[in-house]
C-alpha cells in the first residue's frame, strides 16, 4: 500500500517520543519514505546508496526504544522493523513486537466479538471518522452506547480479524495504518504498546472501492 492521504487521520505521537527520535532520524538519515526490504537469510538488505546510514539509524533507534522496555523481543524486532514508509522505530517510538502485541489482541478481540476486550485497545478519546467524512471524538461512555456498534461495524471488524504487520504503513509522528488509514494505531509512550487512535470508517469504504476497481482491471 503506497497511498497516504493528504489529511492525517491519526493524532501526533506524544512529544516526548518525538524527541527522543527525531535527532538519530536526523543524523542518521532514517528514511520515512523507503523501507529497507529483508533477503532471504533475515538480515537487512540495504540499497548500496544507503551506505551504512540506515543500519545505524536502525541499531540507534531500536537501542533508544529497548531502553524503555523491560524485556525487549530483540530477534522479532530487528526482523520486522522495515516496513513501507520506513522504520516502525525510527517513525514511531516503539518496536515491531509492540505492535505485533497490539494487533494480535485486537485480531482476537474482533474473532470473538468481545466488546470488553476491543475497549482496552482504545486510546480514549477515539477519534472516529464515519462514512460521510465527519469526526468525533469518542470517550468511554460514548462507546458503552450505541456508537459502539457504529464504530466497531461488521466491516471494520473483519479487518481487524485479518490485521497483519507486514501490512502497516508507518507515518513519522503519527504511528502506523492499514487500509489507507481505517485504522491508525500509535503507542502513548517510548517503547510502550499501541493503541487505537482512530477508526476510520470512510477511508475503510474507499480502500474496499480501490481494490474492487483494482480486482476488475486485473481481470
Amino acid at each position: 500500500m503506497t497511498f497516504i492521504s493528504q489529511t492525517p487521520t491519526a493524532r501526533p505521537a506524544p512529544a516526548r517520543i518525538v524527541a527522543a527520535l527525531a535527532g538519530l532520524v536526523v543524523l542518521l538519515g532514517c528514511s520515512a519514505e523507503e523501507p529497507i526490504p529483508l533477503d532471504t537469510s533475515g538480515e537487512l538488505d540495504i540499497p548500496a546508496q544507503a551506505g551504512s546510514a540506515a543500519v545505524e539509524a536502525e541499531r540507534d533507534c531500536l537501542l533508544v526504544v529497548w531502553e524503555q522496555q523491560a524485556a525487549p523481543n530483540p530477534n522479532f524486532d530487528r526482523a520486522n522493523d522495515p516496513v513501507e514508509g520506513g522504520l516502525i522505530s525510527c517513525a514511531t517510538g516503539t518496536s515491531a513486537s509492540q505492535y505485533e502485541a497490539a494487533l494480535t489482541a485486537l485480531r482476537n478481540a474482533a474473532s470473538g466479538n468481545d466488546r470488553t476486550a476491543l475497549l482496552r485497545e482504545l486510546n480514549v478519546p477515539l477519534l472516529y471518522i464515519d462514512a460521510n467524512g465527519d469526526r468525533r471524538e469518542l470517550a468511554d461512555t460514548d462507546l458503552a452506547a450505541d456508537e459502539f456498534e457504529e464504530v466497531f461495524s461488521p466491516e471494520m471488524l473483519a479487518l481487524m480479524r485479518e490485521l497483519d504487520l507486514n501490512e502497516m504503513t508507518v507515518v513519522p509522528d503519527q504511528g502506523g495504518f492499514f487500509e489507507l488509514g481505517a485504522i491508525w494505531l500509535s503507542p502513548g509512550e517510548p517503547g510502550g504498546r499501541p493503541r487505537l487512535v482512530t477508526i476510520n470508517r470512510q477511508a475503510l469504504a474507499e480502500a474496499a472501492a480501490k481494490a474492487s476497481l483494482d480486482e476488475e482491471t486485473s481481470s
